[in-house]
This record gives structure tokens, sequence and C-alpha cells, in this order.
């Protein structure tokens, strides 16, 4: 079971824009095999920056519409968003260690 909240088209603006503290949301898709790596990662983020970071997961197939504003090409992408605007991005499944100093420097 994730930890990681999904959002969607329909409650992405309620979940990340307005999100009072910075939000982690993880663009992936069920067919997408390094989606399927970077899960746990994302799920033990979730864990660690509880109450600092929300982390939700968006579901690029089910959920078009953010995916092509956002210019998604390649899942997943981990996109970190504060006040409303993104501001950082990291592709493809990496390392526990580079998402988190990635979100360190919005904390």
């Amino acid at each position: 079971m994730s930890s990681a909240a999904p959002v969607t088209d329909a409650t992405f603006k309620e979940e990340v824009i307005e999100s009072d503290v910075p939000v982690l949301v993880d663009f992936w898709a069920p067919w997408c095999g390094p989606c399927r790596m970077v899960a746990p990662v994302v799920d033990e983020i979730s864990e660690q920056y509880k109450g600092q970071v929300k982390v939700v997961k968006i579901n690029t197939d089910e959920n078009p519409n953010v995916a092509s504003q956002y210019g998604i090409r390649s899942i997943p992408t981990l996109m970190v968003f504060k006040g409303g605007q993104r501001v950082d991005m990291v592709v493809g499944a990496v390392p526990k260690t580079t998402l988190a100093s990635t979100l360190d420097k919005y904390l």
C-alpha cells in the first residue's frame, strides 16, 4: 500500500497548487517499469518527511491534463511544488538520497 496519496486532474489544484507545505508529485503509469522501481523510494520519502512535505502520485494515463500542462514527456517524473509553483523536478528512477537532497532545498 502506497503512503503517497493519489491525485487526479480534478484534485490537483486543491491538493498541490493550494497546499501550505511543499509537495512532491510522482507522475507515473502502471505500465512503466522505472515507475515501479521508484515507488518504494517515494513511499520512504513520504514517511521521512511526514508533516513537512506532502507526497502525492498522479497516474498520467488517467490524468492527461495535468501531465500535458507540465510538459511531462517521460516518466517517472518527480516534481516539487512550493507555494503553487513548480520549483524543481527529477526525471527517472533516482536514489532516495537524490530525492531527499532535492526536497531539502525547499524546506
